[in-house]
């Protein structure tokens, strides 16, 4: 069995910073960690390896510095890691970034099961999970908090949903996005360690994926973002102390003087 992880490198969310000029994330100098959901995909892609011997690929879609995020989960267990790394890729938005991580599983060609976290820290869509699966064609289940291969070359999927829980049954291949309740992340081995330090990382671009310009980058995206900014500093605030009675009569006389309607 083939399981490719699929993980986004972000901005550390304690050191975003927003370019006053341009209005977009300042990426230069600033610390870069694994999403944090992708951390529990790649926990449940290694538990599926140690209970089934199954070989596990990571690949990501950045610049060159992302290649330390793929070394992350070889020192985590990972077998193998792959890059896609282009100019050509810059600006794309999740469909166009879901073309590229596509095409790489369509190159790899004996996938069996894809595993994503439902949502980037940084952009936090949900969506290039299921765009993945759409652009290759494969049942897919999101939210997924607890899995187990079944014999006949299925999986069941228990999903996360605002009623409750869900229970799927997926033929393989498939893809699966999940939720921090499928497992605590491991911690990395020496031994793995190791291993991630020696390990040549492969690169690919739009042309090794056999991508076309227009599918791609800004050219491929359909959406843009246009500004990125922090929320404006607002002043005027007002601690309220004392008794729970003393506090409710002084934010009654705060609300009144600020005119609130119906008091």
């Amino acid at each position: 069995m083939h399981i490719v992880v699929s993980i986004k490198q972000v901005p550390d969310t304690k050191n975003v910073r927003i370019d006053p000029e341009t209005h977009t994330l300042v990426r230069q100098g600033v610390e870069s960690i694994i999403n944090p959901f992708d951390l529990f995909a790649v926990e449940a892609a290694l538990r599926v390896k140690d209970a089934n011997g199954a070989r596990v690929t990571a690949i990501t879609m950045g610049p060159p510095q992302a290649s330390e995020a793929l070394r992350d989960t070889l020192a985590l267990g990972v077998d193998d890691a792959v890059l896609l790394s282009d100019r050509a890729f810059a600006g794309s938005d999740t469909w166009a970034t879901s073309t590229a991580l596509s095409a790489a599983v369509r190159k790899m060609g004996d996938v069996d099961l894809i595993f994503c976290g439902k949502q980037a820290i940084d952009g936090d869509t949900a969506q290039v999970g299921p765009e993945m699966a759409t652009l290759l064609d494969l049942p897919y289940a999101t939210f997924v908090k607890k899995i187990e291969l079944l014999d006949g070359g299925y999986i069941k999927a228990a999903r996360q949903t605002d009623e409750g829980t869900e229970v799927w049954k997926l033929p393989l291949p498939a893809l699966i996005t999940v939720i921090k309740e499928i497992g605590e992340p491991r911690v990395p081995s020496f031994r793995h360690k190791m291993r991630a330090r020696k390990t040549e990382i492969p690169v690919w671009g739009a042309v090794d994926l056999g991508l076309k310009p227009e599918s791609i980058g800004l050219c491929g995206s359909f959406t843009q973002v246009v500004r990125v900014f922090s929320p404006p500093r607002r002043s005027g605030r007002v601690l309220i102390q004392g008794t729970v009675e003393e506090q409710v009569e002084k934010l009654f006389q705060v609300l009144k003087e600020s005119r609130v309607p119906g008091l």
